[in-house]
């Protein structure tokens, strides 16, 4: 078992760039679910269980996160970190809190306008997009959701690691739909677009902010 994990306190860049892509995270995924036109596999599984379960989007979770969690921990600790914590608790309920936030300023029905709605898609989805791609390109720990395809990619490597992602989202998005979520349009978007954004993410964090070191 890989035991070395990401808690490293020096780079405080990584840190910074991770608490503020998970905020952010949270943010646009507030919006996103309020204009009921799909989020990523995971967020829409989840909204559907803690739905049928009367939880609080970001209780169920820390929850689901924490019970992968422990089979991160049992078979692969390298893929935690300060970003694995993060994400465990802070993108739920910073979906809850702005949602919370904008229901007390924005007035009821102010999403009723489907001319509305496409309006804030846009900006909704690229802000999560870059968001996730900043989280995941800055290399402080994967969420156990992410974490746990890793891990069974390295149990069953005959099968191409796509093809194993592919089939752990979907069953993500039957699992939702199952339970009341909306699967649309953006679910699938996300699903494209984020692996080709973390990649271009990765290359501008690395010259940009995390070599400035070198430099000096």
């Amino acid at each position: 078992m890989k035991t070395q994990m990401k808690f490293d306190l020096k780079d405080k860049k990584r840190i910074l760039a991770v608490l503020a892509a998970v905020i952010i995270m949270g943010f646009s995924l507030s919006f996103l679910i309020r204009l009921n036109f799909g989020t990523d596999p995971c967020s829409s599984m989840n909204l559907g269980i803690s739905n049928k379960l009367s939880l609080s989007f970001g209780s169920w979770q820390v929850i689901f996160n924490s019970l992968l969690f422990i089979i991160v921990i049992l078979y692969d600790r390298t893929q935690i970190g300060w970003g694995t914590l993060a994400n465990m608790l802070l993108v739920g309920y910073c979906a809850d809190f702005f949602t919370w936030l904008f229901n007390q300023i924005l007035p009821a029905g102010a999403f009723q306008s489907l001319l509305i709605r496409i309006a804030v898609l846009l900006p909704a989805l690229i802000l999560f997009i870059l968001s996730a791609a900043v989280y995941m390109a800055v290399d402080l720990g994967s969420a156990p959701y992410d974490a746990t395809v890793f891990i069974l990619a390295s149990r069953f490597r005959r099968i191409p690691f796509r093809v194993i992602r592919m089939a752990w989202d979907l069953t993500a998005c039957i699992i939702g739909f199952l339970m009341g979520t909306t699967i649309g349009f953006i679910t699938v978007a996300i699903a494209f677009l984020l692996g080709p954004v973390i990649a271009w993410v990765k290359t501008r964090l690395d010259k940009v902010f995390f070599q400035t070191a070198q430099a000096s």
